[in-house]
């Protein structure tokens, strides 16, 4: 039995237009699976209103688990922090705090850049996570001890 479900959103304009594949995606996908959730394979939308519109339907379909990549730097079209905010009820800011550091410890500077949050709307957990594929795969790793227990603590679970 799945730990749970899971959606997977690519927030990138250049991957939704097919300028370049969509990699962030498929790496957040593979983890969820290998850590015991149902996942489909990523929906990727360009910036901007899509990605609002993409967060509102994994939502509604009950979703556990909400992870996006892509869409947090500072670029002018980077909005995705702002489209999450608007459907969290509450933020959980040590995990995106805790994502910033590790890709900083790990040599990357540039990870401090990212403005990704992560909180609770209802009883769904939203984690924004960087647009590279280094920047996922040390998100990954922040994310994979503490997942399993902020599900179970989201579902009345034990501290």
């Amino acid at each position: 039995m799945p730990l749970g479900r899971a959606v997977v959103i690519t927030c990138s304009t250049r991957a939704a237009g097919g300028v370049y594949p969509d990699r962030g995606g498929p790496l957040v996908v593979e983890a969820l699976r290998q850590w015991g959730f149902e996942v489909a394979d990523p929906t990727v939308v360009p910036d901007g209103p899509e990605v609002a519109e993409a967060l509102s339907a994994a939502l509604s379909s009950g979703a556990d688990v909400v992870v996006t990549t892509g869409g947090t730097g500072l670029s002018p079209t980077d909005g995705t922090p702002e489209a999450t905010r608007a459907v969290l009820d509450r933020e959980v800011p040590g995990i995106a705090e805790a994502i910033r550091a590790a890709g900083v410890a790990k040599g990357v500077p540039t990870a401090m850049l990212s403005r990704g949050v992560a909180g609770l709307a209802g009883r769904t957990l939203v984690v924004n996570l960087p647009g590279s594929s280094g920047g996922v795969r040390d998100a990954l790793e922040v994310l994979e001890p503490v997942v399993r227990h902020a599900v179970s603590q989201v579902r009345g679970g034990d501290h």
